[in-house]
């Protein structure tokens, strides 16, 4: 689960990160009160929205004084944002942050998140702050610096102030970023975070060391510990249909693609994708009905796939172990005669009771297109495109 900024700062603050001083905003009343609170001279006005590049695309501009705040907040609060990571169609922004303005001295990255390589936590650092860290790997790994928190004993702080060292930091500076990583590592373990990200972390004139943004993510499994966090999730940033699916127990992701899948199972969704690609199709989405699924589940599957106006063929692609493929088919020949499809449907089921279940296919009073192995049915759903 994604938050904003100003949410992440907020959690930060109650760890004792220090972060500028600064509120949320929806309106221009509301940036000038914010803005004279701040007394009035130099502040920040930032998007908010589920993504990175905001000051590229306009999202994030200085203002000299309240004046200027206003004129900043008018022309970024409805905007359509168009970022590297919001895609062409852009978010609109319906929330503003405004903070501080700070000396800045100097910009660094500091970033937390799961390596599974290693099964710990991994502690990121580097001396390019403000640039995308993805850019850094690519460009300079060796700028970037790690050091991993033990599962049994959490991060040590001489593992902190390693990385202190390691970034040319000394004396009381580097204690200072020390403590700064301590608390950022108990935020993100005591909230079950799965990314938390500083970046610019800034050094101000006076050897502040202050999260000037703040990104965090947490992991869906864990919010039942934590209502607080579930209750900052804004739908609003969300896909509609990502957002539906979800009220249904199925894990759905919107793609760019015409054809659109049907499976139980992320490995088997990641495998039909594949071979759908491998066909000369392109996924429209990734929908996982789960491993004990049924026959309204599969019915509310098939309703948020043929709501998307962008698919033109459905795949469903279904393994019977632990559910039975009768009942799949069940599912799917109930979810048709209660909904209007208008596109063709290939159906490969295989496992328990697969025959079963192509007989009740192949007599269903719907033209279903019934493949026999994966390979069949990506050949059947890209011919089935025209």
């Amino acid at each position: 689960m994604k938050i904003h900024e100003y949410q992440a700062k907020g959690i930060l603050r109650a760890h004792g990160v220090p972060t500028p001083r600064g509120e949320v905003a929806t309106t221009a009343d509301d940036v000038r009160r914010i803005a004279d609170e701040l007394g009035g001279g130099v502040c920040v006005v930032k998007a908010q929205i589920h993504a990175g590049g905001r000051g590229k695309g306009g999202g994030v501009k200085v203002a000299k004084n309240a004046a200027d705040a206003v004129e900043h907040a008018n022309a970024i609060l409805g905007m359509q944002l168009v970022t590297h990571q919001t895609g062409p169609e852009g978010q609109k922004v319906k929330k503003v942050l405004v903070e501080e303005g700070l000396a800045i001295a100097r910009e660094l990255y500091l970033g937390i998140t799961l390596d599974r390589a290693t099964r710990s936590l991994c502690v990121m650092a580097s001396t390019e702050g403000g640039v995308e860290i993805e850019t850094v790997a690519e460009e300079n790994p060796d700028a970037i610096k790690k050091v991993w928190a033990s599962p049994e004993f959490g991060l040590r702080p001489f593992k902190a102030r390693q990385l202190a060292y390691a970034l040319g930091l000394e004396g009381k500076l580097a204690n200072k970023f020390a403590g700064f990583v301590m608390k950022l590592y108990a935020a993100f373990v005591a909230n079950d975070a799965s990314l938390a990200e500083i970046n610019p972390l800034v050094i101000t004139g006076d050897e502040n060391v202050v999260a000037l943004d703040a990104k965090m993510t947490f992991d869906d499994n864990a919010m039942y510990r934590h209502k607080d966090i579930a209750e900052l999730r804004d739908l609003d940033e969300e896909e509609p249909l990502e957002t539906e699916a979800s009220k249904y127990d199925l894990n759905y992701i919107k793609l760019d693609g015409t054809v659109a899948c049907m499976v139980n199972g992320a490995g088997l969704a990641m495998a039909t994708m594949d071979i759908i690609k491998l066909a000369g199709a392109e996924p429209a989405n990734f929908l996982d009905v789960g491993g004990g699924t049924n026959a309204e589940k599969v019915a509310n599957a098939f309703r948020i796939l043929t709501t998307d106006p962008n698919v033109k063929a459905v795949l469903i692609n279904i393994f019977g172990g632990i559910v039975r493929c009768d009942r799949v088919a069940a599912g799917v020949i109930d979810a048709l005669e209660s909904i209007d499809v208008s596109v063709p449907v290939v159906v490969r089921l295989e496992g328990t009771n697969a025959e079963e279940a192509s007989k009740m296919l192949e007599e269903a009073p719907i033209d279903f297109i019934v493949a026999k192995g994966m390979s069949d049915a990506a050949e059947k759903v890209v011919a089935a495109l025209g």
